[in-house]
């Protein structure tokens, strides 16, 4: 997980703005830290509007439950990613070398998120989030088929979270080969 001040859509009528956007990841962050302590019982909204420093109020402000909390904080990730990825000059397609390494090392840093998303059974928030991302951003002219974006979005997802599991025993360029030669463009 991203260090934060406080240690997507998704919610309801609050408007975009950096004080939301503090208070959503505090709250995302604070879900998180329960899951690792508790796991998955132990998160309720009591529980993360006291560790999140916010009211019972606010958490319904803009979210109906934890999942729609854990969804709108993945789908700020993806933003984050989106812009660092503009950033970035030199990146290419989103299968070449490149882009594959800056991926691996862009998510890294959220390392502590998708391990307890996976660890809490989970990973269907995740995957939803990569297809979105994968469906919405990129370029209409570099898609073949559908089902080859769900495809390199799955194999991607589940290559990085299996690398993170291992402890990152190779490097992202190791890994970023790897993945290169099965998805040749």
């Amino acid at each position: 997980m991203k260090n934060t001040a406080c240690s997507g859509n998704g919610y309801k009528t609050a408007q975009k703005t950096e004080r939301s956007l503090f208070t959503r990841m505090c709250i995302g962050e604070a879900i998180i830290e329960l899951m690792q302590d508790k796991g998955m019982n132990g998160v309720n909204v009591s529980a993360i509007a006291k560790r999140s420093g916010v009211s019972r109020m606010t958490f319904y402000y803009y979210y109906d439950s934890v999942q729609e909390a854990l969804t709108d904080y993945m789908k700020e990730i993806v933003a984050d990613y989106l812009k660092a990825r503009k950033n970035t000059p030199g990146l290419g397609n989103y299968q070449e070398y490149s882009h594959v390494v800056f991926s691996l090392k862009f998510f890294d840093q959220y390392k502590t998120f998708f391990l307890t998303m996976t660890q809490n059974g989970l990973h269907s928030i995740l995957m939803d989030g990569i297809n979105e991302f994968m469906l919405s951003y990129l370029p209409k002219e570099t898609v073949q088929s559908l089902y080859d974006i769900y495809y390199y979005a799955g194999g991607l997802l589940n290559t990085f979270l299996k690398w993170e599991e291992n402890g990152q025993k190779e490097s992202a360029e190791e890994v970023a080969r790897i993945i290169c030669q099965h998805t040749r463009v």
